[in-house]
């Protein structure tokens, strides 16, 4: 009876601290660490069963690659990319959109797409200004660009950085398994966004000329600390391609070129650590510990075995739901929470339902709500910082506008999705 309480409880606190993610009141870091202490001081949890909760591998590769990113970020080099693809362009705006949404897609897979839009979209201010076209067009277009691109790698976008941590899988499944999708949605995307917007936006010459004098060169700062940071962020990347074959985690990888980046450049750790996202770190371990609560007092368990009787332990119509679910619900709430608590229960749906091998399920988890979050302007961290930005520079996005272009744009990504998992691992 006590069992069954606590599980109640657990239910009760990890509803409430969603809802209130939801509604956007509090600070989402606030409720979550507020949530996963809750459980403690109420007992559902023992103090050293939450600190197990905690994924430090999430938590360690996130770190070691945002300082990585807050180093290189002073170089200037995002501001070279973005320059020299205007003057690549030669000021057309589709051109121009191309490839600044490239760039946004090629950054958010080996970087971050929230670090990526932070970097590129002040740029993209700065040039759709000489250019004297609206912005919004390309702040959209490179919303979308990087969540699919960030869909490609297991470094890429936090749920991708979630499954990897808490499975088999490595840097080069991901590439293997999803770069092969993305790579065809990616390019149908912005033959669509080139439909909606491409013959909308005409640019004089004499504008186009004066895109053409800018020096991408003025923008590196400091070419010697960007050689330093191309080597340790190429040498980081090889080892995530090498971690399975080396036999260590994500996070030591990460963390290792973290560290040796600072040793190389001399950066005094206060300042490089002062680049690390705290509130994002520190909203996973309240995640961690909520989600903990319910696979501590059986509600995983009971879950798994409800959805088992629901599609029958069949993989295809497992899969097929688990990627529409996870699509539409990470359009309209954030994905971080909501696949926190899919990992457990697709592994207990594993454990209990004698699937064999489940990674269909994994992939389908991935793409669905990586790819869903381009579904509302609150489906996804990228989506809400750039909306910010934009709204802060007096350009807002609205809810309605965004999700009149986008919704649609991501049903055709799962769409496609789901003829590639069904072909690629269900036949």
């Amino acid at each position: 009876m006590e069992s069954q309480i606590q599980a109640y409880i657990a239910v009760v606190v990890f509803l409430l601290t969603y809802a209130l993610i939801i509604s956007e009141k509090i600070h989402r870091t606030v409720v979550a660490l507020m949530g996963g202490l809750l459980l403690i001081f109420l007992g559902i949890l023992h103090q050293g069963t939450a600190v197990e909760m905690i994924d430090f591998n999430t938590l360690g590769l996130l770190t070691g690659m945002m300082i990585i990113v807050g180093i290189t970020k002073r170089t200037g080099v995002f501001e070279f990319l973005a320059i020299k693809s205007a003057k690549w362009a030669e000021g057309d705006p589709w051109k121009l959109m191309l490839a600044l949404s490239l760039i946004t897609a090629v950054g958010s897979a080996f970087l971050d797409n929230v670090t990526t839009v932070l970097l590129i979209v002040p740029v993209t201010f700065s040039i759709t200004e000489e250019l004297k076209v609206p912005p919004l067009p390309f702040l959209i277009t490179e919303i979308i660009a990087s969540n699919v691109g960030g869909t490609a790698t297991l470094i890429g976008d936090p749920p991708n950085i979630m499954i990897g941590s808490q499975t088999h899988l490595g840097f080069m499944d991901f590439v293997i398994n999803l770069t092969p999708v993305v790579i065809p949605i990616f390019i149908l995307t912005m033959l669509c966004l080139k439909f909606i917007y491409g013959r909308r936006m005409k640019v004089e010459e004499e504008l186009k000329q004066k895109i053409m004098e800018f020096d991408e060169y003025a923008a590196i700062k400091d070419s010697g600390l960007l050689k330093k940071c191309l080597f340790i962020l190429g040498l980081t990347i090889l080892g995530f391609i090498l971690h399975q074959f080396v036999h260590m985690e994500s996070a030591t990888i990460a963390l290792g070129g973290g560290t040796l980046l600072m040793l190389i450049t001399r950066t005094n750790p206060e300042h490089a650590l002062h680049e690390v996202e705290w509130p994002v770190i520190f909203f996973f371990i309240g995640l961690f510990v909520l989600v903990g609560g319910l696979e501590e007092t059986g509600i995983i368990e009971g879950l798994a075995k409800r959805a088992l009787e629901f599609t029958g332990g069949e993989m295809v119509s497992t899969a097929m739901i688990v990627l529409w679910l996870s699509a539409i619900a990470s359009a309209f709430v954030d994905n971080i929470p909501f696949v926190a608590t899919m990992i457990p229960l697709l592994k207990t749906m594993g454990e209990l339902g004698g699937m064999g091998n489940i990674d269909p399920l994994w992939w389908s988890l991935a793409l669905g709500a990586c790819l869903g979050g381009n579904g509302t302007l609150i489906g996804a961290s990228a989506n809400v910082i750039v909306a910010g930005m934009a709204e802060h520079r007096k350009h807002p996005i609205s809810f309605l506008g965004f999700m009149k272009v986008a919704f649609p744009l991501m049903i055709m990504s799962i769409i496609i999705s789901s003829v590639y998992v069904y072909f690629r691992y269900l036949m």
